[in-house]
């Protein structure tokens, strides 16, 4: 097995973690831009970094690789048991997709300061709305560790390099984000960029 991965995109850091939370030991290719392995664009039709490949399968899309992970290494399951919760984490997974990830990309990509201003904006907006719901559980609507929380995490480490500050009634998110940063599997899952955002 080998996963193409870069060392700052959030969604790479969440397949990272989820391998790591299983304790998989496969071939990691930390890569950027100006080193891309020749193999790589047969790989990915798309011609990202994020690439995972298991014998014949070749997967390129964050969500479906932490599934396909889950799945194929079901110790410890990251998902869980029953239909109805299973669909509730993954549209979970999608909202946060379009309300957090979608804004982190715009300031990923380094746009302009008012397009950057409005992500910032809504990002923090959108995590402090969500702030009770983290006061409820020790995980993110569950008692239980999920993939949700692998893709959460991710995002929430990288507040710093995004300069967004949460305010003091998010409390409860910044809580979360700890004990998510205090798992053994979640910084054994940091490159050494990653560390360096919060060096």
């Amino acid at each position: 097995m080998t996963l193409y991965s870069d060392g700052i995109c959030p969604e790479n850091h969440c397949v990272r973690l989820v391998l790591a939370e299983k304790d998989i030991h496969l071939e990691c290719q930390i890569i950027n831009f100006q080193n891309q392995p020749e193999d790589l664009p047969n790989l990915n039709p798309y011609n990202e970094s994020l690439t995972f490949v298991d014998r014949e399968v070749v997967l390129y899309e964050a969500q479906i690789i932490i599934e396909y992970l889950d799945e194929r290494f079901p110790h410890p399951p990251l998902m869980p048991v029953d239909p109805v919760s299973r669909a509730n984490n993954r549209l979970c997974r999608y909202r946060v997709q379009r309300d957090l990830y979608s804004h982190a990309q715009v300031l990923q990509r380094g746009s302009n300061k008012r397009k950057a201003a409005t992500a910032r904006r809504k990002m923090r907006e959108n995590l402090t709305s969500l702030a009770p719901i983290f006061a409820q559980t020790s995980y993110f609507m569950s008692d239980e560790y999920s993939l949700m929380d692998c893709y959460l995490g991710s995002l929430l480490w990288r507040l710093p390099i995004f300069s967004i500050e949460l305010p003091r009634q998010a409390k409860p998110v910044l809580s979360y984000a700890d004990r998510l940063f205090n798992r053994d599997a979640f910084q054994t899952s940091l490159t050494k960029i990653e560390r360096e955002m919060r060096a």
